[in-house]
């Protein structure tokens, strides 16, 4: 292998990988179930509700918010393909009359301050970090309003040096799960809630649909040294994964605005 141990994602190009990822029902690790247990977390969301979801992608978790929860939800990514594919899959499920993809940062919101009663955002907060996004987001939610995140978060006090490794590169911010809900309290919010998300949310789910669109595209940018980079990279992290699972993950944190 390459260099890859020492790429970070954030090298690629973002042609790249928006391409890739179109190609996947996922852009991270999750589940329905996963989704839905979050949300049963979440009170007094009604028809006049207004929900976010942050770095959406192409939608996979935003369209099971939308068949299990009341309310208008607005998909916010950075991805102008990600979002065709996001009001293509509203669409289809005959949600677009509640669920609208928009173009945009996650750092940059246009939402109007206590305007949305829900803030989601699954893998996705760590564009601009998890105390950050907390922080800066708070001011869109009502008084009572909640936040739902998945966050990479470490199981135990000390782990292998690679895996060690391998986030402070990628993520400095990787913390401990009772650190993460310090975080989240010091940031204005109640936990409400913590759960890990169980292993095939990053195999089943995330990793293995990744093995066909992988051989593709190696096929398609044979010779294209960053496209190779790329996938060696993505490879790379499924088998960190299953190598030393027992010692991180995701995890949904939910909070309330106090």
């Amino acid at each position: 292998m390459s260099n890859t141990e020492n790429t970070s994602i954030h090298e690629f190009d973002f042609s790249l990988i928006c391409e890739y990822f179109s190609s996947t029902e996922r852009q991270g690790p999750g589940s329905p179930e996963a989704t839905i247990k979050a949300l049963s977390f979440i009170d007094h969301l009604t028809d006049e509700s207004r929900i976010a979801d942050l770095g959406c992608g192409t939608g996979g978790q935003t369209m099971v918010l939308g068949q299990h929860a009341p309310g208008q939800i607005t998909g916010i990514d950075v991805f102008p393909d990600f979002i065709r594919l996001f009001n293509q899959n509203a669409a289809k499920l005959n949600l677009q009359d509640r669920v609208k993809g928009i173009v945009g940062s996650m750092d940059n919101l246009s939402f109007q301050e206590e305007g949305l009663d829900l803030i989601w955002s699954e893998g996705a907060i760590y564009n601009i970090g998890f105390v950050r996004g907390l922080t800066e987001w708070r001011k869109f939610l009502k008084t009572g309003g909640f936040v739902a995140v998945t966050e990479a978060s470490w199981f135990t006090d000390e782990r292998p040096e690679e895996i060690e490794k391998f986030w402070m590169d990628a993520y400095p911010e990787i913390d401990t799960i009772p650190n993460k809900v310090a975080q989240m309290q010091k940031a204005g919010y109640i936990p409400v809630a913590t759960f890990i998300l169980p292993e095939y949310c990053w195999t089943e789910n995330y990793h293995v649909p990744q093995v066909a669109v992988q051989d593709h595209f190696l096929k398609k940018y044979a010779g294209n040294k960053m496209a190779e980079e790329f996938i060696g990279f993505q490879r790379y992290e499924a088998e960190l994964y299953t190598k030393y699972k027992a010692y991180y993950g995701y995890v949904f944190y939910i909070g309330k605005k106090i």
